[in-house]
């Protein structure tokens, strides 16, 4: 959906033209002992060294949209400006993902890591099976985001350790981290830290360049911190740079799974373009594609935009 009569506010931020995509589904790479891994590729029509971004799916209460068929309000938008967006239905997926009896079910965080690690892997046998596209991608530009369950799967390949183990992967240049998990342990209730050892991660060692998404009316029910705890990867990682927190939001981000959906608690289309219009340039930017794209998005949402949210960022850059 290009033309979008619900925002107002977002559209002082600039962003470039939305030109034809193309779009294969599914997409399917053969792994050792288990189901294949299902893909979805939106890119764009024309261009060359196109450059790359992983969208990892957060965990979230709908059937679909925790898989490859998810998150279209990010991924068209992301495509039709210019990236090739890959989106794998994980382990994790009710729709698509492994049996709820398999060892490290229903979460899987681990083999949610390999399964992008698959990807960087095989991203040759992934052109080769979307013709329109085959040639046109950048292998050594290469971006990775994450929703929720999906932004701790990001980290961990962002440089953040879990009890010493490195997971991190250099093939990726950037991130973006959008509600992720905060810092687990004695952060988090007593409960929530024993079913969720796994967000124990130390941020510490999180070295790509990367973005931090908050909703500022996130509330998150692990923990008694309150919505800042969706930012402990920008204060304890060196590499997370910047610190977006979007205003009149939870942590649906005001729809970027779908509107419509269970997992947007609140619709506020403007947050919504905010967040899409702001990844976007920041994407363009750490990626070689647009030096001024940030700078440029900033200085809107520091003016005309700044109902919406705000940014901080560490001095150096």
């Amino acid at each position: 959906m290009t033309t979008n009569n619900l925002i107002e506010i977002a559209l002082h931020i600039p962003t470039p033209d939305a030109a034809r995509t193309v779009a294969y589904s599914p997409i399917r790479l053969d792994l050792a002992g288990r189901q294949p891994l299902e893909l979805r590729l939106t890119a764009p029509a024309s261009g060359h060294k196109l450059p790359i971004v992983i969208l990892s799916h957060g965990y979230g209460p709908s059937n679909y949209l925790p898989s490859k068929d998810g998150y279209a309000p990010l991924a068209q938008f992301w495509a039709e400006r210019g990236f090739a967006v890959i989106q794998p239905t994980h382990a994790s997926s009710r729709v698509g993902g492994l049996p709820a009896d398999t060892e490290g079910a229903p979460f899987f965080w681990r083999e949610r890591v390999e399964e992008v690690r698959a990807i960087l892997d095989r991203l040759i046998e992934v052109e080769e099976q979307a013709p329109a596209v085959a040639g046109r991608l950048d292998h050594g530009n290469i971006a990775a985001a994450g929703h929720s369950l999906g932004g701790h799967t990001v980290s961990l390949l962002l440089g953040a350790r879990l009890h010493g183990e490195v997971f991190y992967d250099p093939r990726i240049s950037g991130g973006i981290l959008l509600t992720a998990p905060g810092r687990g342990g004695k952060d988090l209730t007593e409960e929530n830290a024993a079913r969720f050892p796994f967000f124990d991660l130390d941020f510490a060692h999180l070295v790509t360049p990367s973005l931090v998404v908050c909703g500022a009316d996130d509330n998150p029910r692990f923990t008694s911190r309150g919505p800042e705890w969706h930012a402990d990867a920008y204060h304890d990682g060196p590499g997370a740079r910047a610190l977006l927190t979007l205003h009149g939001v939870g942590h649906g981000l005001g729809g970027i799974a779908g509107l419509d959906a269970k997992e947007t608690e609140v619709e506020v289309p403007d947050g919504l373009e905010a967040t899409r219009r702001m990844t976007l340039a920041w994407l363009r930017t750490i990626l070689g594609y647009d030096a001024a794209a940030w700078t440029s998005a900033c200085a809107a949402l520091a003016g005309p935009a700044s109902a919406l949210g705000q940014v901080e960022e560490k001095s150096s850059r």
